[in-house]
């Protein structure tokens, strides 16, 4: 078994605010190995993003503890282990793709020419090689979420945080990037995490889908999903698929339920 990359125990979170405590986390316990497809469903207010702000040291826990490749989320931001990909492409309008691409190797020294590979590289992971002379106004929002993707990809993180990167836009297009991005973790065998409001999302993207009741956030289920690895689109009209996204709606009542 592979060790655990991120490991979460009895985590919680509160934060203080002029009407009083926000219990946002509460007894968050939750391992994830290396190369797993992790996806963190719930209401909205649940304590998704702030478990995933945790790990990528954004966010500080008020009790219990999480590590990551070992460590604390402090030390792997330091040493780079992840890459975040926000909501929002969050792309400059006045750099070209390719210069958006290659901000963070700017930031961490990276040599032009080594800048220059490793752009070209991750464009063509993402299918957007020849639009790195492109401003992200000249891109659809779709072609602009596969930049932010590249952007995180850029400096070869092993870790990938991903917080609810498709949720602005459509469904076809949507459909379309969740296989590009199956295709894109089976190539570079990526930890990801992932955040979304979407059942189907969760049950066809991910090996381990983690339902979360409304705040204080808590675990109500980890699903080991039975799904092979290669997953067409019209997989989500199969038994196995539907199994368990009944499963995943039926934790999602139950933590409302509890509340």
């Amino acid at each position: 078994m592979p060790e655990a990359v991120i490991s979460a125990r009895d985590l919680d979170l509160t934060f203080q605010t002029n009407d009083g405590p926000v219990h946002a986390l509460k007894g968050v316990s939750l391992d994830i190995k290396k190369g797993d497809f992790v996806s963190f469903i719930g209401p909205s207010g649940c304590g998704k993003t702030t478990f995933l702000r945790c790990m990528a040291d954004l966010e500080q826990p008020t009790g219990g503890s999480i590590t990551v490749n070992g460590g604390s989320p402090s030390e792997a931001r330091q040493a780079r282990a992840y890459g975040y990909v926000f909501q929002a492409a969050g792309l400059y309008p006045w750099r070209t793709i390719g210069r958006n691409i290659s901000l963070p190797l700017e930031i961490m020294g990276y040599s032009k020419d080594d800048q220059a590979a490793r752009v070209a590289r991750v464009l063509e992971l993402v299918e957007l090689s020849g639009f790195e002379k492109k401003f992200p106004w000249q891109l659809s929002g779709g072609m602009q979420q596969r930049a932010s993707i590249a952007r995180a990809l850029a400096f070869d993180a092993d870790i990938l945080l991903m917080d609810e990167p498709f949720g602005a836009l459509d469904e076809i297009v949507r459909d379309h990037l969740n296989e590009q991005l199956l295709q894109l973790w089976a190539r570079t065998e990526k930890t990801i995490a992932f955040v979304t409001h979407s059942i189907p999302e969760a049950v066809y993207l991910s090996t381990k889908i983690v339902v979360m009741s409304p705040r204080p956030g808590r675990i109500t289920d980890v699903i080991d999903s039975p799904l092979p690895k290669d997953r067409p689109l019209d997989i989500r009209e199969s038994p196995e698929f539907l199994e368990v996204a009944h499963r995943v709606r039926d934790g999602l009542r139950a933590g409302h339920m509890d509340d």
